[in-house]
């Protein structure tokens, strides 16, 4: 059964929070992955970590799929990755600005410069290893994820931080 988990907003403790390690992949993460995809979808959000539905645990959920254009993006197919305990192994030298948003920090959006490419290391919803590269917008998302679950906030990172009005905030694609 699955059960919609709240998104934890700032300034809540949580988020500045280094998470917990998960021992045993057994039924409560897998338990709590289906919960966290769920509030995601309709937030509308491309990634949540644990931390910001109150649960201290390094697990990280994040659903994407690369568009060509705004109007492609309702029909992209999108992939979803589910990861128990990521690190990020390798990060490359070359970094770009981008423009961040955040499920935990509603209206707030930022400009925070991240590596282009990263590869994550992570076991998968049955602790089987994964090795993931990425380049791009999902790099970004890994990044800002496991940011969370190291309690950094996007916002520590940015170079500026402003406030968007509400209808504008449906369409930024990039709340994780």
């Amino acid at each position: 059964m699955v059960t919609t988990l709240d998104i934890v907003k700032y300034p809540n403790n949580i988020l500045e929070q280094k998470a917990q390690r998960v021992e045993r992949i057994d039924a409560e993460p897998q338990t709590l992955i289906a919960n966290m995809i769920e509030p995601m979808r309709p937030a509308p959000g491309v990634g949540l970590a644990a931390p910001q539905v109150n649960v201290p645990l390094r697990v990280v959920v994040i659903e994407y799929g690369e568009a060509e254009s705004e109007e492609e993006e309702e029909t992209v197919e999108k992939q979803l990755f589910t990861l128990i305990n990521p690190e990020i192994s390798r990060m490359s030298r070359e970094k770009e600005m981008g423009t961040e948003g955040c499920l935990s920090f509603p209206g707030i959006l930022a400009e925070v410069e991240r590596s282009l490419a990263v590869t994550v290391v992570a076991q998968n919803r049955n602790g089987e290893p994964l090795k993931i590269k990425a380049e791009g917008w999902l790099a970004r998302i890994f990044q800002h994820e496991i940011d969370h679950l190291n309690g950094v906030l996007f916002t520590e990172r940015a170079d500026k931080v402003y406030t968007i009005e509400p209808e504008d905030s449906q369409a930024e694609n990039s709340a994780a």
